[in-house]
Formats: C-alpha cells, structure tokens, sequence
C-alpha cells in the first residue's frame, strides 16, 4: 500500500511563499512519476508538476517560474515551492505517485490521473 502524507499547506496573502511536503516509502519517491495535483473550490483536478526518477519536471503553464517541485530521496520527500503566490492559487493541494515512468509531464498526467493520492493540504492565498 503506498501512502502519501502532505503537509505545509496555510494562508499568505498574495506575493507570499509556501513550501509544500509530501512524505512517502523510499521506493516511491525515488522510483516513481511524482506530481502535485491541485482542486480549486468548484473546478476539477489539475496537475502543477511533475518529477520523474531522473529529476525532470514540467510545470502547468499558470505556475512556471513561480513554482519548483524537487524531491530528496534520503528523507522519501517530495517538495512543492510556490513563490509569488496569487489568489488563484486557492486549493486544496495533492501529492500523487505512479510507478509507470512513461509520459511523466503534467499535461499527460492531468489526461490519465495517477495511481495514489494522498489527502491533500489547503492553500488559501488572499489579497
């Protein structure tokens, strides 16, 4: 069973900073396509990054340049930087893993999920 625990989601106000954490098993971090999803209030779910095994990520073209995913495969953590944050960054955030490497870029995982999630984390970005 692979579980997948996020943390560090709050509220900023607009231009502030958060980092989000995903902690997993060892094997999942290092091996598989990681990703942060993200639902807004109302709206469906969304990639915003992924990283594979190599370390190559992609990002949803709302965040690039605002946002980096990174992971340490020593502490089986995934990382979510979001700088410049605005209020349409509001949602709840969701870590996700698949052990499929292939087509590991947003825009193919948005199209055809992930196989585990986790919980989610609330981000709530105000003026």
């Amino acid at each position: 069973q692979v579980q997948l625990v996020e943390s560090g989601g709050g509220s900023v106000q607009a231009g502030g900073s958060l980092r989000l954490s995903c902690s997993g098993s060892v094997y999942t971090i290092s091996t598989a396509c990681m990703a942060w999803f993200r639902q807004a209030p109302g709206q469906g779910r969304e990639g915003v990054a992924t990283i594979d095994m190599d370390d190559k990520s992609t990002y949803a073209d709302s965040v690039k340049g605002r946002f980096t995913i990174s992971k340490d495969n020593g502490n089986n953590t995934l990382y979510l930087q979001m700088n410049s944050l605005k209020p349409e960054d509001t949602a709840m955030y969701y870590c996700a893993a698949d052990p499929g490497l292939e087509f590991c870029t947003v825009a193919v995982r948005t199209a055809y999920g992930m196989a585990y999630w986790g919980n989610g984390t609330a981000v709530t970005i105000s003026l």
